[in-house]
């Protein structure tokens, strides 16, 4: 099963084209993501674009947090928890970093690396990363879309955080971050990719189960009494 839980929400006509061209390109779950001032807009036509879609792909939200605040990103946090099937924060800034791999209501820490010359973890944040089951999350469009030095300084940042992985084993997810249907590559293309910069069968696939274990954990997130005990309804 191949889960990108990062395209990028717009309209309903351009997520249905986006939608459309993953369906035939062998994905089979996509999120939409939307930034906190979006997000409640787009929950509006989320069932019409169900709909259309007819079951040929399945899809959901990530609500995509950005901002350098620690306290707004918490207040975010604790407003569409309920509302959500991903919350992910993008990364780049150390506070940042931090502070969404400390909290167990965040589900994903996206491009710690960004706009900086390192990954943007260690392993103190590894440990968090494991310690509150906090997703690591490596978008394809960042690679995509970087030319010569630059591109080169994202793959070693990736790697070093495929070292991190293999040591610590946090969740690490693989999305496109796609914003066009051009953007938009097969699961073939998609995967080969990431075992040219090092990961390998097993962990690409895992990644993905990784990726479908948030979404599934969060449909169950009311009934969690503690990670890994889940209030269940009396057969009798």
């Amino acid at each position: 099963m191949f889960f990108d839980l990062n395209i990028k929400g717009n309209s309903f006509e351009n997520n249905l084209k986006l939608a459309i061209e993953a369906s035939k390109y062998g994905w089979n779950h996509i999120n939409f993501s939307y930034n906190q001032d979006d997000y409640s807009n787009a929950l509006e036509f989320k069932n019409d674009l169900i709909g259309e879609l007819n079951e040929r792909i399945a899809l959901d939200y990530t609500l995509e947090i950005k901002s350098n605040n620690i306290n707004e990103i918490r207040k975010i946090t604790n407003k569409f928890r309920s509302k959500s099937s991903c919350i992910s924060v993008v990364g780049g800034d150390l506070k940042v970093n931090r502070a969404t791999l400390e909290n167990v209501k965040i589900d994903v820490l996206s491009r710690p690396y960004l706009r900086r010359y390192d990954s943007g973890i260690n392993h103190v944040l590894a440990k968090e990363a494991v310690n509150n089951n906090v997703a690591i999350e490596l978008c394809f469009r960042d690679v995509l879309r970087s030319y010569l030095t630059h591109r080169s300084k994202i793959i070693s940042n990736f790697k070093d955080i495929y070292t991190l992985y293999r040591k610590y084993g946090f969740p690490l997810i693989l999305s496109s971050r796609a914003e066009s249907v051009y953007d938009i590559k097969t699961t073939q293309d998609f995967t080969a990719f990431f075992k040219q910069t090092g990961l390998s069968d097993e962990e690409i696939a895992k990644s993905f189960g990784d990726a479908s274990n948030i979404l599934e954990f969060n449909a169950n997130r009311s009934n969690m009494i503690l990670t890994g005990v889940r209030r269940i309804d009396d057969a009798s």
